[in-house]
C-alpha cells in the first residue's frame, strides 16, 4: 500500500500528513499535477526480462504511451544478489545517482510491478514522500524538484516511460535537502 508523508521543508521531524488512503494520496498529489494510479498486478518470473514485464502490462503501457506520447519504454529490474559483490556495487551506484535533489526536462512516469521506491517531491515549502509499492503508477511532471530512493538493498521491478531516447537527464540542485529527510529504509522500518 502506498504511503504519503508530508513535512515542512525546514523540519523533517514534524510530520504534517501521513496517510495510506489512496483517494487522499491522489487528491493531495493532483493539486501539483502529479498523476497517481493503481494498476492490477500481473504474474512475473522471479528475475524477469524487460520484455517479459512489458508484455505482462502491454494493455496499460499502450494506454499510457497513447495518452502521453512516450517514445521509449523499458523495465528496470533490481533483484538482490547477496552473493555477488559486483551487484552490491552496481546497486549502490544506481541508488546514489538520484539521491540528491534534481529536476528533469521531461515527466518521470514509473510503474512499480514489484517492490518499492520513494519519490520525494519538494513542492513549495513542503516535502512530499510518496512510498510507491507494487501496483503504483506515479507521474512526476517535468521541472518538479525531487529525488528518488530505492533503499540500500534495492528490490523492485519498474516500468519507465520516456519522451526522449536518452532517458532522463538530471539537473542537480546542489542542496542538502535530501540528506535531512528520512530515507527509504527509515520509512519502511517505521511502517
Amino acid at each position: 500500500m502506498t504511503l504519503l508523508t508530508v513535512w515542512p521543508e525546514t523540519d523533517p521531524d514534524t510530520v504534517e500528513l501521513r496517510t495510506e488512503d489512496p483517494a487522499e494520496i491522489g487528491d493531495v498529489l493532483k493539486q501539483f499535477g502529479v498523476r497517481y494510479q493503481h494498476w492490477p498486478l500481473r504474474e512475473l518470473p522471479d528475475e524477469p526480462t524487460s520484455e517479459q514485464v512489458l508484455d505482462a502490462y502491454r494493455e496499460e503501457v499502450d494506454q499510457v504511451v497513447s495518452a502521453e506520447g512516450y517514445i521509449k519504454v523499458d523495465a528496470a529490474v533490481m533483484v538482490p544478489r547477496d552473493d555477488d559483490p559486483a551487484w552490491a556495487e552496481q546497486a549502490r551506484a544506481a541508488r546514489e545517482k538520484f539521491l540528491s535533489e534534481h529536476t528533469h526536462d521531461d515527466d518521470e512516469d514509473r510503474f512499480f510491478a514489484r517492490g518499492a521506491g520513494v519519490f520525494y517531491l519538494h513542492l513549495g515549502e513542503k516535502v512530499y514522500a510518496v512510498l510507491c509499492e507494487a501496483g503504483d503508477l506515479i507521474s512526476v511532471p517535468a521541472h518538479t524538484t525531487h529525488w528518488f530512493d530505492m533503499g540500500t538493498r534495492p528490490d523492485f521491478v519498474a516500468i519507465r516511460f520516456f519522451h526522449d531516447e536518452d532517458g532522463w537527464i538530471g539537473d542537480f540542485c546542489d542542496t542538502d535537502t535530501a540528506e535531512r529527510f528520512p530515507s527509504f529504509d527509515q520509512l519502511m522500518a517505521a511502517r
